[in-house]
């Protein structure tokens, strides 16, 4: 006993006076939990991260107090990656092989991160982009989410001859919204809405028994780039097109919010009983940003402005590096080391079974193909396993065969090496930028992986469900709309004070 007080003695003296002793597990601890997700954003738009021209100095704050995986993979698009966390297993079984056409529904067989939380007790809200399914049965408010203020299908305004489709008529300012199953009217510019619900919502629950789960997840920085004019305009003020100066205003608008939610989190008290999650759904977009070596616009000087990328190959909807690799920093003010870089690969996959731990709740039988991160972000030094992640970028034609697709589109990722499309091996740790295929120099690794792959993908294609699922004659957000309208209107959102 004596030994063991005199180890805490030393520890709390040679460590920061904000942090616990590192021996303390995190396992069962029941922090509230924050996930911040956006869309399209992908690694590099952050100022840390070395961008030339975005200021994100709240993204740069919670860097640097976080324990960051510098290695932390999605899918190469939005859907995918949002079913993967609430699942905890790859996007594909979930049915999730596309974005829209039905694709995009996550099936109904599966538990979800919200109702394993509600098991452990959480309270849960969702604040901004679902995109798992419009149809009323797979709605968040459904699927185990107390809170729910969403636009429907992938993007405020979209809609598909499918069931995948928002409000008629959503604009990014003053959008209607889905809040708790009715439509509500809104005033404002849509993530400042997102935020302000959330906030509103956590401050609300903050003094109550249980412990809350806010996912706040922008529809921001994906098309169309629409920020508000005062984010746009030191852009397009420098020279860059109109695509470019929203894409890059939406983010410096999403800092500005972060900061806003950092801010509350102190007032209330609530950073040191508070993990906050920050990352992005898929690699950055080539939309707004521009095709990598196309250039933005020119400087004032008459310089050709490029997009920036942190020097990965690929973007959004690629099996490359830079169409998976994301931002994914922790943060929990006095339980978790500030300043630490984690290279270990971690995905999507990951998300569910580390808050689950975090909360003391049980995973579902046979459904969870991800690991706890916790060992890691206790000590990095941890033991962890090398493994196989697997990418397909999916979207192929409704109708088609699902296995006609197996060998294009793909990538199998371990620690150091990534296969892409059956062609290309490139050893990520001597080179990250993917220059040099060095597939006819391994060829023991190739076949592992080539073999690893066919026996997932073989276990994975029953699992497709919505391959042959007709489309929906209606559009339930516009059918539930007009029904709405007709009963007696759409009522105004009543904002939150802060």
């Amino acid at each position: 006993m004596k030994k063991r007080l005199l180890c805490s003695i030393i520890l709390a003296a040679t460590a920061s006076s904000s942090l616990l002793p590192a021996a303390q597990s995190l396992r069962s601890s029941r922090p509230n939990i924050i996930l911040v997700i956006t869309d399209d954003q992908g690694y590099g738009p952050v100022g840390r991260h070395g961008h030339p021209w975005i200021e994100t100095p709240n993204l740069n704050s919670m860097y640097d107090k976080s324990v960051r995986f510098t290695r932390f993979l999605v899918a190469p698009t939005c859907a995918p990656t949002r079913s993967a966390l609430m699942t905890g297993r790859h996007p594909m079984r979930n049915g999730v092989t596309h974005t829209i056409l039905e694709r995009e529904r996550m099936t109904l067989n599966a538990t979800t991160l919200p109702q394993v939380l509600k098991s452990a007790g959480y309270t849960t809200g969702i604040f901004g982009k679902w995109h798992l399914g419009d149809e009323e049965p797979y709605q968040p408010h459904r699927r185990g989410f107390d809170e729910a203020l969403i636009h429907g299908a992938g993007g405020i305004g979209q809609a598909y001859k499918c069931s995948c489709a928002d409000a008629p008529g959503n604009k990014y300012f003053d959008p209607t919204l889905r809040h708790n199953g009715s439509f509500v009217r809104t005033n404002g510019y849509c993530t400042n809405l997102f935020f302000t619900g959330a906030l509103g919502w956590i401050n609300q629950v903050k003094s109550g028994d249980a412990p809350f789960f806010a996912y706040i997840t922008t529809n921001a920085p994906h098309g169309p780039f629409i920020a508000p004019p005062e984010n746009t305009k030191r852009f397009t003020d420098q020279g860059f097109n109109p695509k470019t100066a929203g894409f890059y205003g939406m983010i410096e608008n999403i800092d500005e919010n972060v900061g806003r939610l950092m801010d509350h989190l102190k007032k209330w008290d609530l950073m040191e009983n508070t993990v906050v999650i920050f990352m992005s759904d898929n690699g950055m977009t080539g939309g707004g940003s521009g095709r990598l070596g196309q250039s933005l616009g020119k400087s004032s000087d008459g310089k050709q402005m490029l997009p920036f990328n942190a020097g990965m190959k690929g973007l959004k909807g690629s099996a490359d590096e830079g169409g998976v690799r994301v931002p994914f920093f922790v943060r929990w003010d006095g339980r978790i080391k500030p300043g630490v870089d984690l290279g270990n690969i971690a995905a999507h996959i990951d998300v569910f079974p580390t808050l689950a731990a975090l909360a003391g709740a049980q995973h579902p039988a046979n459904q969870v193909e991800g690991r706890s991160l916790l060992p890691l972000i206790e000590d990095g030094k941890a033991e962890w396993e090398d493994r196989f992640l697997f990418t397909h970028k999916g979207r192929w034609r409704t109708g088609s065969e699902p296995n006609e697709h197996q060998w294009r589109g793909f990538a199998v990722r371990n620690q150091r090496f990534r296969l892409v499309d059956n062609k290309d091996l490139f050893d990520m740790q001597a080179d990250p930028g993917q220059q040099n295929n060095v597939i006819e120099d391994h060829p023991q690794i190739v076949k592992t992986m080539r073999d690893a792959y066919d026996r997932w993908w073989k276990k994975t294609r029953p699992m497709m469900v919505n391959e042959t699922v007709p489309m929906s004659p209606t559009r339930p957000f516009h059918v539930l709309h007009e029904k709405q309208l007709k009963a007696g209107g759409i009522p105004m959102w009543k904002a939150p004070k802060l």
